[in-house]
């Protein structure tokens, strides 16, 4: 009786053997080995312009995978998220600057500030969907711009300036461009795989739910509500901490410095690179912040050449660098599929 069944319709148990880069692309150690080239990086190139451009760009690593959170994961579009930069970085600026306090230790303030910021535009918006909830998180990435711009704590449009290191002991000071560079970077790196373990995690499966279906999500028992703003308060502490760490790196804010077109920017790294693949988002966010420096010989034009490079590859690339597989086309490697698809099956 067996003779009679035709094997080749079987779903395959087995995927087929992956080829050696797809192996390393998929590998655990490409994290490692990332981090790796970037604190060997400085030993080739350390002078104090490579150093402020490499560190410039990790803070934006941390920024997108904190964006990655809400919107890649969760299916929440933030238009505002600059605006946890801002909060992060005028706390942390204000309480050292007044206490004269190292920034290291405005990171408590600083989480709570983030904390509550994200519970203010959170808990009343989160009910909102799709466009509505965009056009919101504009308006408050907006608002706190404006209300910077206007308040004397803040320093109104000049901003604060002379905001105190990181941390100093005795000769040692954290401050030093290549020092600031390596903290900056192991902070980074701890903060991107804290938000890739929480994308494996029973919350990241979750956001996951909300995101390709919210109503299905309800339906099955998640609380959808508090699972969104769970993921909108994640992603302002991430922001509030690149806060502290672009206010440390600059030792100066100013309401210039969190316009819309910052929070556009770190969108793009986020869709660039690959929606809900922390990996993609890296690169994405690497690409966005270090293309603009790397056309800088074109003067004037590098912007609208750095612009149709974005649109060449978004045409070529619609899902991003490195999808997650969520978004990546259905395989075609299931020939029983097909052949169903096809009416052969008798």
């Amino acid at each position: 009786m067996s003779e009679n069944v035709d094997t080749t319709l079987a779903p395959r148990t087995t995927r087929p053997p992956a080829s050696p880069i797809s192996r390393l692309f998929e590998s655990k150690q490409l994290g490692w080995i990332a981090l790796a080239i970037a604190l060997l990086i400085p030993l080739l190139i350390a002078t104090p312009y490579s150093l402020n451009v490499m560190t410039t760009a990790a803070i934006f690593v941390l920024l997108a995978s904190g964006l990655n959170i809400v919107v890649g994961y969760c299916g929440l579009l933030d238009l505002g998220y600059i605006a946890f930069m801002a909060v992060g970085a005028y706390t942390a600026g204000i309480i050292a600057k007044a206490f004269d306090l190292p920034l290291i230790f405005t990171i408590p303030a600083v989480i709570v500030m983030t904390v509550l910021a994200g519970l203010i535009i959170g808990a009343p918006t989160l009910r909102l969907r799709s466009d509505y909830l965009a056009i919101v998180t504009l308006g408050f990435g907006e608002i706190t711009r404006i209300t910077a711009n206007n308040l004397s704590i803040t320093g109104g449009p000049s901003g604060i300036f002379g905001i105190p290191g990181l941390l100093k002991i005795g000769d040692f000071d954290l401050q030093e461009p290549a020092v600031f560079y390596y903290v900056t970077v192991l902070v980074v790196a701890a903060f991107v795989l804290a938000a890739a373990r929480l994308g494996k995690s029973r919350l990241g499966r979750a956001w996951r739910f909300v995101r390709e279906d919210e109503d299905a999500a309800e339906a099955m028992g998640i609380h959808t509500y508090k699972v969104k703003l769970m993921a909108y308060i994640f992603g302002a502490v991430w922001g509030g901490f690149g806060g502290i760490l672009f206010a440390a790196h600059l030792s100066a804010v100013s309401p210039q410095s969190f316009v819309f077109l910052q929070s556009a920017l770190v969108l793009m790294a986020v869709v660039l690179g690959g929606m809900g693949n922390m990996r993609g988002v890296v690169i994405g966010a690497l690409v966005i912040s270090l293309l603009p420096e790397l056309l800088r010989d074109l003067s004037t034009y590098r912007y609208l050449v750095f612009g149709l490079l974005l649109v060449v590859v978004m045409v070529f690339r619609p899902q991003g660098f490195w999808p997650a597989r969520g978004y990546e086309p259905e395989r075609m490697g299931d020939v029983s599929d097909r052949r169903l698809a096809k009416g052969t099956v008798r």
